[in-house]
């Protein structure tokens, strides 16, 4: 799945660096759910290829994202969160394909 729809890791990266600019909570609840899915998904595909590191980084990811029990970072601290995870999926989206990481 991953390497095939490349271009959504690269409308989640951008969705993710919109959530630095004041948006209504409603944008950011639409984003841990869009995150959460898509990282559920890529977690899922690199456990079938074998891949553990990104299976792990993706599941890690999915469980931070996840909206059904909130943790309770501050806004900056959230902002930290929403570019380095952004740096990942720029790095996902470029990278070339290898078998195992």
């Amino acid at each position: 799945m991953v390497e095939k729809n490349k271009i959504t890791l690269l409308i989640l990266a951008i969705a993710l660096l919109i959530c630095l600019a004041p948006m209504p909570y409603g944008y950011y609840m639409l984003i841990r759910y869009a995150a959460t899915i898509l990282f559920g998904i890529m977690a899922y595909d690199y456990f079938q290829n074998r891949q553990k590191k990104l299976y792990v980084t993706c599941l890690a990811l999915a469980l931070l994202f996840q909206p059904i029990l909130k943790i309770p970072f501050g806004r900056e601290v959230w902002n930290l969160i929403d570019v380095v995870v952004a740096i990942f999926l720029l790095w996902l989206f470029f990278r070339k394909k290898e078998t195992n990481i």
